[in-house]
Parts: structure tokens; C-alpha cells; sequence
């Protein structure tokens, strides 16, 4: 992970519908990141249909999902079986499966927790996504400029960036087919 400096603001900061910093191929606008705060990560987020960002987990990130449009499926749960396959196959030990939520839905995501999402609808879902402590917008980009660089996304190369990042993947990143 990077390094980062410590901010030194006084004032906070506001922005209007549409504002941010837009990373293209993510589909994320940058709304908050390290150069305000060095605690949170701010960004909407655009899902195509059929993305699955995969599971994964952070050893030192939290995570606050909120979807505002659409269906996303959820995973925020230790699976009880061995975690590979279709996460979204996945239950936990007590027997929770996955989630399908819609707008308004939350999915918070503790340290070492695996979690993923997914877009099982014909149009775009958006979100709003939170991340501390900051700096995740960094990721974010170099997986856009990986991702449009290689076509289908080279599993590999994703794998190496997510680990330099405290992105421990248990599935690919992958746009599935929608059924």
C-alpha cells in the first residue's frame, strides 16, 4: 500500500450532484479520497450488469456499501464449505446465503471479513461506497488501467495489483453472463 501524508485541512468540503473525480473504466467517481482524509475513501459507484468485483477480503479496510439504484447480490459472510467456486453459492456457518438488496440496502464489511457483489440485472446498479482508512482510490485506478489495457482482464495481473493493495482475492474479478 502507499504511503500517506497527512492532510492538513481546516475546512470541509462540498460537492454537488455530478461532481468527483471520474475513474472511466472503474465506473467509480472519486468523491473523497487521500489528498482530504487520511480515515475515508468516498466514491458512486456505476455496476454494469454481470460484474462480479469477486470475493475478497482486506486485512486492514473496512467497507460501507450502500446501494441508491438496482439490485446488487451481496456477500459479507466466512463461507462454511472452502472458499472458491460461485461465491454466490456461498452460505455461512449459520446458514445465511447470500443477499440480494436493492436500493436503500447496506452492507458493512469488518476487517478480514470475505465479501463481494454482483449485478444480476439487465441495467446498471449504482452505490455508494466507503472505504477507511483512505487511499483505495489508488487501486481503483490502476485496476482501470489494467482492465482496459487487456481484454478479457488478465486474472493474473489483477491478482498481483489486489495483493499489493491488501486485496486478498478468493474468486476472479469477472463480468459474467446474465441468465
Amino acid at each position: 500500500m502507499e504511503a500517506m501524508n497527512e492532510p492538513n485541512l481546516t475546512d470541509g468540503l462540498l460537492l454537488g450532484p455530478g461532481s468527483g473525480r471520474r475513474i472511466q473504466t472503474a465506473g467509480m467517481t472519486v468523491k473523497l479520497g487521500a489528498e482530504r482524509s487520511n480515515r475515508w475513501s468516498m466514491f458512486e459507484a456505476d455496476i454494469a450488469p454481470g460484474f462480479d468485483v469477486g470475493a475478497h477480503l482486506h486485512h486492514a479496510a473496512e467497507e460501507v456499501f450502500y446501494i441508491l439504484d438496482g439490485e446488487l447480490d451481496l456477500l459479507a459472510f466466512h463461507p462454511r464449505e472452502k472458499a472458491d467456486g460461485d461465491w454466490r453459492t456461498w452460505e455461512s456457518d449459520t446458514g445465511t446465503p447470500v443477499f440480494r438488496g436493492g436500493p436503500g440496502s447496506v452492507m458493512f464489511v469488518p476487517v478480514g471479513c470475505p465479501h463481494a457483489f454482483f449485478n444480476p440485472g439487465p441495467k446498471p446498479a449504482r452505490m455508494l461506497f466507503l472505504v477507511s482508512p483512505s487511499g483505495h482510490e489508488h487501486y481503483l485506478r490502476e485496476l482501470a488501467d489494467l482492465i482496459a489495457a487487456t481484454q478479457p482482464p488478465d486474472q493474473e495481473a489483477i491478482a498481483a495489483l489486489r495483493a499489493r493493495h491488501d486485496i486478498h482475492q478468493l474468486t476472479s474479478l469477472m463480468n459474467r453472463p446474465l441468465t
